[in-house]
């Protein structure tokens, strides 16, 4: 890698972790020698940096420091562009507009010699295998981020429709289906509800009274224990 992508892999070295690290175990993941690594925390202070730490003694970033540009290299402009346009084809309207500015707001930030990168991405997102209906989702993810109840009529394998509140935790995009994982009350447990079947929704003013985190934390610790 060039220079200027040591360095901002440098930064998400140090980004990702929360108690100092030493330089040499730094440089052995920039596959670069501990003096060349001292240069380059030399130059990423210089740039505004906040790094704190010192040789023999490890070093930390400070959460609160953000670059100035927005770099990245072609590797991370194509996955970026693959997921994006996945969100274009695979999902509802709410989130092809955001994918569709987010793409514009790369492009206008990006340096010119990477801006091919996104004019002739050539990872392409193939046709879905089946349509999916768009109703629901964006209320549903509103629901999650507000942590609201939210009452559905919901329609079994069987045809059999019934009404739930649940408090809902988070959407699985799949292939296939869209999941939606959320806390029964019928059934006082966590359950699956595929979206396509969710007939009827509408978002209580009621906030369910357990923490989001914890809640999706139980949730994935069934799936671990399940799978």
């Amino acid at each position: 890698m060039n220079r200027t992508e040591r360095l901002l892999t440098l930064i998400q070295l140090l980004r990702n972790h929360r108690y100092p690290v030493t330089a040499a175990f730094l440089a052995e993941k920039l596959d670069v020698n501990v003096r060349t690594l001292y240069r380059d925390i030399a130059s990423l202070k210089q740039q505004g940096a906040c790094i704190e730490g010192e040789a023999g003694m490890g070093y930390v970033l400070r959460e609160d420091y953000l670059l100035p540009p927005l770099m990245f290299t072609r590797m991370e402009i194509e996955a970026l562009m693959l997921g994006l346009h996945w969100v274009q084809k695979r999902s509802d309207t709410e989130l092809t507009a955001a994918a569709s500015a987010a793409l514009a707001k790369i492009h206008s930030v990006i340096p010119a010699s990477l801006k091919p990168a996104i004019e002739n991405q050539a990872l392409l997102v193939g046709p879905a295998e089946r349509f999916f209906p768009q109703t629901h989702l964006a209320e549903l993810r509103r629901a999650i981020r507000q942590c609201n109840k939210v009452e559905i009529a919901y329609e079994n394998l069987q045809g059999d429709c019934s009404t739930r509140i649940i408090w809902p935790i988070a959407l699985g995009y799949f292939d296939t289906v869209r999941l939606l994982a959320a806390w029964c009350e019928r059934r006082q447990q966590l359950r699956h509800f595929r979206t396509d079947r969710i007939r009827q929704l509408s978002i209580l003013p009621e906030r369910y009274p357990r923490q989001h985190h914890e809640l999706l934390m139980a949730w994935k610790k069934q799936q671990q224990i399940t799978t």
